[in-house]
């Protein structure tokens, strides 16, 4: 292989390292709220669990309206992760309708510390 072929190679390999990289350690912060059998059924624990263990940051409380809103922040890729779980698994007993996200942003830093349930 000569010189030429070998660097450019290795310009692309480092290229779509940093690419993959950079996404991955993009901050997303992101709002949801998720419909259905959501309420009485260890959702926002559940939740909260979820959360943490993806080590994301952010909020969830029950709304009036018979929902689940929060708030998720974190690295893009567990940021995505997370809307799946919500849009797909929650707790055991939920009966997920739909998810909603809105007001995704990319951010330079974390604005909370934890994954809160609030009440």
């Amino acid at each position: 292989m000569s010189r030429t072929v070998l660097f450019q190679s290795l310009v692309i390999s480092v290229l779509l390292l940093k690419t993959i990289t950079m996404s991955e350690e993009e901050l997303l912060s992101v709002d949801y709220e998720v419909y259905g059998r959501v309420q009485g059924v260890f959702f926002r624990k559940y939740t909260q669990s979820e959360g943490k263990k993806l080590g994301l940051v952010g909020w969830v409380q029950n709304t009036q309206a018979g929902t689940v809103q929060g708030q998720l922040q974190g690295p893009a890729l567990k940021v995505r992760k997370m809307q799946e779980w919500l849009r797909s698994t929650g707790s055991p007993q939920s009966r997920i309708s739909k998810a909603e996200f809105n007001n995704e942003k990319t951010i330079d830093k974390l604005d909370f510390k934890d994954f809160r349930v609030v009440h």
